[in-house]
C-alpha cells in the first residue's frame, strides 16, 4: 500500500486489476444514478425486461417495475455456463477432527433444486413465508436459495436467539413451516436447536419442522410435524424450474431487533437486491472469479446474507462459511482456516479484530497470509487502533482494508472507499459509493460544514436494494425513518461527519450520542479516544442521568496487560481529556475482563446501562459470555462500596 500523510491508496498492481480504478465513475453515476442504476442491472440476468426504472411515491419507492428475475438463478444456474466445476461454498465445522464439505456450483444447484422440490411437496407456493432457524451449515444456504427460486419469503433468525425471538417473528410472518436442525457446535458443547424451536413454534401457525441432522443428539420428536431433512431431498429430483419473479416481489424479511419493543420485518425485494447485492460485492471486495472469501457474519444477520452467501455467488466466487467461534478450540482458529482454504478476502468486524489483537500478535507470526489480498470491517464503527493493527498483522501493510458502513434496511454497502481507487483513511468509512446520495445535517436540516457532526441521511432516487418497508407496519416505517426530515429523506438515525475530502466517519447510532452539559458527545468518539490508551484493547461507554449534567459517560474498558487499575484509569481519563477535551470526562472507569457480546461479536451497551438504571436486564441468552454481566455487576458493587466508605 502506498502511504501519503495519513492516507493510503492502492498500489499499481492491485490498481491495475481492480474492477473499478477511476474516479470517472462517480462523475457518471451522479449526472444520473437512475440511468447509472439501469446500466449496473443489465449485469444480471433478466427473464423479463423492465419497462419503468423507478417509481417514486414518497415515502416509497420502486425499481425496475415489469421486470422478472429470479434470484437464486443468478446465482447458479448462470454460472454453471463457465463455472460448474467451480467450488461455490466451502463449509468449515468446528470440530477440528471433522472434515470441510465442500460444493461446486452443479453440486450445490443439484441440492438447492431437491431443496426447492420438496419445499413444494410440503405445500410451499410462492408468496409463503418459510422460517430458518439454522447455525452456520451449508443447509442453511441451500434452504435460503430453495425458498428464493420458487418464490417463498424467508426469514432467517440468528440461531443463538432465545425461543421467544423466534416465537414473535414466526407470529409474525405466520409461516407454516420452519427449518432447523437437532443442534450444531459451539465452543465444543452441543446446543439442542430442536427444543428451542419446539418451544417458539407453540402458539404460532407453524405446521410442519423440517430438521437437519447435524450433532445427532437426542431430540424429542413428532412425526405428524417433524421431518428430516435429508430424507425429504433423498428422492426429489434435481431439476426445478426457478420461478418469474416480478422484480418488486418479496424475496424476505429480516428482523432488526431494537432494544425496546416489537423487532422490525424489514422488507426486501427480488429485482433491486440482486442488482445491489451484485454490483456492490463486485466494486468493493473487487470480486473474481479466483477469488475466495471468507465473510465470518452469522446468515441470520443482513451482512451474512449479502456477503457470506448472495453477492459471492451472483459474482461466481467461492464463499467459505463457519460453524463455530473464530478463537476456538484456539486463539488462531480464524488464521489456521484463512491458511488452510487460501481465503483472498477476509471481512469480519472491529470486535473480532480487537479479540485477536487482545491475544497479542505473537500468536499469529507463523500465519503469512499470503493468499490474502483484500481485507474488510463490518458492524460498527472501526477505531484508529483496530484499523492500524488489522492493517499491519493480518493485512502485512499490503492490503487495501475496506471500512464499511450500511444497515439492514439498505440491503448492501453504501458508503466505503474503493479498493482499486481509496483513499483509506484510518477509522474513516470513506466515500459513498457510485450511484449512493447522502447529506450529513443538522437538527433543522441544514447541511453541516467540513468537520462537523450531524445526522447521516440518505436522498432519492435511493438505491435498488434498499428496504420498501416494515412488514405488516406502514407506521413504524414512516415513523423510524422518515419522520424527521420529511418523506424524501431517509434518515438512518446514525451521527457522522466528512473531512476536508469528503471522506465520511461514522460516530456511532444518534441515540448513542450523550448530552453532557449541553454539549453532543458520541459514545463512539470517547470509545475510539479510550482506545488509543495503549494499553486498552476495548471499551464500551454508556451514559446515565446526571442532576447537575443532564448525562454522563461511563466507561467499560479491557486492558490487553496486567496493569495496576487506577493507573490505567489515569490513562484513560488523560488520553479523553487528549482527544476531546475535559467535558466528555467519565464519572467513572470500571476496568473489567471483557464485555457483554452477542455471538455475533455485538456488544450489548444495553445490558451495561441497565446495571445503572435498576431494569431488569432482560433475555441473556444471545450473549456468548452471559458470565461476564454478573462479574461487572460485582466489580460495580465492590467498588461503589469502596466509594462510599
Amino acid at each position: 500500500m502506498i502511504k501519503k500523510d495519513n492516507l493510503y491508496f492502492p498500489p499499481e498492481k492491485f490498481k491495475k486489476s481492480a474492477w473499478i480504478n477511476k474516479k470517472g465513475i462517480y462523475q457518471e453515476a451522479e449526472k444520473d444514478p437512475i440511468k447509472f442504476w439501469e446500466k449496473i442491472a443489465k449485469e444480471a440476468y433478466w427473464k423479463k425486461p423492465w419497462n419503468l426504472a423507478f417509481e417514486h411515491k414518497a415515502p416509497y419507492f420502486k425499481w425496475f417495475l415489469g421486470g422478472q428475475i429470479n434470484l437464486a438463478e443468478n446465482c447458479l444456474d448462470k454460472n454453471l455456463e463457465k463455472k460448474k466445476d467451480k467450488i461455490a461454498l466451502i463449509w468449515e465445522p468446528e470440530p477440528v477432527e471433522e472434515q470441510p464439505r465442500i460444493f461446486t456450483y452443479k453440486e450445490l444447484l443439484k441440492e438447492v433444486n431437491k431443496a426447492a422440490n420438496a419445499l413444494k411437496k410440503l405445500g410451499v407456493k410462492k408468496g409463503d413465508r418459510v422460517g430458518i432457524y439454522l447455525p452456520m451449515i451449508p443447509e442453511v444456504i441451500i434452504s435460503m436459495l430453495a425458498c428464493a427460486r420458487i418464490g417463498a419469503v424467508h426469514t432467517v433468525v440468528f440461531s443463538a436467539f432465545s425461543p421467544q425471538a423466534l416465537k414473535v417473528r414466526l407470529q409474525d410472518t405466520e409461516a407454516r413451516i420452519l427449518i432447523t436442525a437437532d443442534g450444531y457446535f459451539r465452543r465444543g458443547q452441543i446446543i439442542n436447536l430442536k427444543s428451542n424451536a419446539d418451544e417458539a413454534t407453540k402458539e404460532t401457525k407453524v405446521e410442519k419442522v423440517v430438521v437437519v441432522k447435524r450433532t445427532k443428539n437426542e431430540v424429542v420428536w413428532n412425526p405428524e410435524i417433524n421431518f428430516w431433512f435429508e430424507d425429504l431431498l433423498k428422492n426429489e429430483k434435481e431439476v426445478c424450474e426457478p420461478e418469474a419473479m416480478d422484480s418488486e416481489d418479496l424475496l424476505f424479511i429480516l428482523y432488526t431487533s431494537g432494544s425496546t419493543g416489537k423487532p422490525k420485518g424489514i422488507l426486501h425485494t427480488c429485482g433491486g437486491y440482486t442488482v445491489q447485492s451484485k454490483f456492490t460485492g463486485k466494486i468493493i471486495f473487487d470480486l473474481h472469479d479466483n477469488d475466495i472469501i471468507w465473510c465470518t457474519s452469522d446468515a441470520g444477520w443482513i451482512t451474512g446474507h449479502t456477503y457470506a452467501i448472495y453477492s459471492p455467488l451472483l459474482n461466481g466466487a467461492t464463499t467459505v462459511i463457519f460453524e463455530g467461534a473464530p478463537d476456538w478450540p484456539t486463539p488462531e482458529r480464524w488464521a489456521q482456516i484463512i491458511e488452510e482454504h487460501k481465503v483472498t478476502i477476509f471481512y469480519t468486524a472491529p470486535t473480532a479484530i480487537r479479540m485477536f489483537e487482545k491475544y497479542g500478535a505473537e500468536i499469529i507470526k507463523k500465519y503469512k497470509f499470503s493468499t490474502l489480498r483484500l481485507l474488510g470491517s463490518v458492524g460498527e464503527p472501526i477505531d484508529e487502533s483496530a484499523w492500524n493493527w488489522y492493517f499491519a498483522e493480518v493485512g502485512k501493510g499490503k492490503c487495501p482494508l475496506v471500512d464499511t458502513w450500511w444497515q439492514t434496511e439498505t440491503g448492501g454497502i453504501l458508503i466505503t472507499s474503493l479498493p482499486g481507487i481509496g483513499p483509506f483513511k484510518p477509522s474513516f468509512t470513506g466515500l459513498p459509493l457510485p450511484g449512493v446520495k447522502i447529506d450529513i445535517l443538522d437538527d433543522e436540516g441544514k447541511s453541516c460544514p467540513v468537520n462537523k457532526e450531524g445526522n447521516l441521511v440518505i436522498l432519492p432516487p435511493f438505491t435498488p436494494g434498499m428496504l420498501r418497508g416494515v412488514y405488516k407496519n406502514p407506521e413504524k416505517y414512516l415513523e423510524t425513518y422518515w419522520a424527521k426530515y420529511g418523506t424524501n429523506t431517509y434518515f438512518t438515525s446514525d451521527g457522522a461527519f466528512r473531512d476536508e475530502g469528503g471522506l465520511v466517519r461514522i460516530v456511532g447510532r444518534v441515540d448513542d450520542v450523550l448530552k453532557v452539559a449541553g454539549h453532543r458527545v458520541s459514545t463512539g468518539e470517547l470509545e475510539n479516544a479510550a482506545a488509543k490508551h495503549p494499553d486498552i484493547i476495548e471499551s464500551a461507554v454508556v451514559g446515565i442521568p446526571d442532576e447537575i449534567k443532564g448525562e454522563v459517560p461511563i466507561i467499560f474498558a479491557v486492558s490487553r496487560k496486567e496493569k495496576p487499575e487506577e493507573e490505567l484509569k489515569k490513562g484513560i481519563i488523560d488520553q479523553i481529556k487528549k482527544e476531546i477535551g475535559p467535558i466528555a470526562l467519565p464519572k467513572e472507569v470500571y476496568i473489567v475482563e471483557d464485555l457483554p457480546k452477542t455471538r455475533s461479536g455485538k456488544i450489548m451497551r444495553r445490558i451495561l446501562k441497565r446495571l445503572f438504571t435498576g431494569e431488569e436486564l432482560g433475555d441473556l441468552s444471545t450473549l456468548s459470555n452471559p458470565e461476564i454481566v454478573e462479574k461487572i455487576k460485582g466489580k460495580m458493587q465492590n467498588l461503589n462500596g469502596k466509594n462510599k466508605s
